[in-house]
């Protein structure tokens, strides 16, 4: 079954560009992806070692603001290298997003929020890259991931896109951000796979660092 059909059957309420384009209160995410039953893969495609879900969402808004959670919408889904190539090709492209959209590229059962279990003890390695060279370096690294190419074992949660002003990021999420060993691998290898001079520093964030100086500003904001 192609990924057109799994994602119009499993998944989408609103087309796509409905939900790249509407205001991000009018959109309900209904799916719940633990419920989907496991996408069938043909036997001339080539099978990924785990499923993946592609989300997008809207960062600056009041519902991003309050609950996250709220403002991922499921796009779709992908267990094999000709689902995903299906699924990238109906997806516009980074440079045509506005500014503060997410497309997130997770494993199946792991939400792209620092509060999922899966991320919770984890970190996140984080690249900031002009908007003319998003586009190729959000598809080699998702291709990387896809590939294995991390060489990481479970490691590898999944790779968030956002778009800002003037620059982009690209970030790469990892369970364990104690890992030293993993976490070096990580980033020696996105410096591979994006060309990225040794001279260039990169930035590795954890979360719950994160999620405590959210936490201090919801309150300094209450107070």
């Amino acid at each position: 079954m192609s990924m057109e059909k799994v994602a119009s059957k499993q998944f989408e309420t609103k087309t796509w560009p409905d939900i790249v384009d509407s205001d991000d209160s009018e959109v309900e995410n209904e799916i719940d992806v633990d419920k989907l039953p496991p996408l069938e893969v043909g036997p001339n495609e080539n099978r990924l070692q785990h499923t993946y879900c592609l989300w997008f969402s809207r960062k600056g808004t009041q519902r991003a603001a309050t609950d996250y959670s709220k403002s991922l919408h499921v796009v779709g889904r992908c267990a094999s290298v000709q689902q995903w190539w299906s699924l990238y090709s109906h997806l516009i492209r980074p440079t045509a997003l506005k500014p503060y959209r997410e497309l997130s590229l997770f494993k199946q059962g792991i939400k792209p929020m620092w509060e999922d279990p899966a991320n919770s003890k984890g970190g996140q390695w984080l690249i900031r890259l002009r908007k003319n060279k998003i586009e190729r370096a959000w598809e080699n690294v998702c291709m990387a991931m896809l590939g294995e190419q991390f060489l990481v074992g479970d490691e590898i949660c999944g790779i968030v896109l956002q778009t800002k002003y003037p620059e982009d990021s690209l970030s790469v999420w990892n369970r364990t951000a104690t890992d030293m060993t993993s976490t070096t691998r990580i980033r020696d290898t996105l410096r591979r796979i994006l060309n990225i001079p040794m001279t260039t520093a990169m930035e590795y964030k954890i979360h719950c660092d994160s999620l405590k100086y959210v936490s201090i500003n919801k309150g300094a904001l209450k107070s």
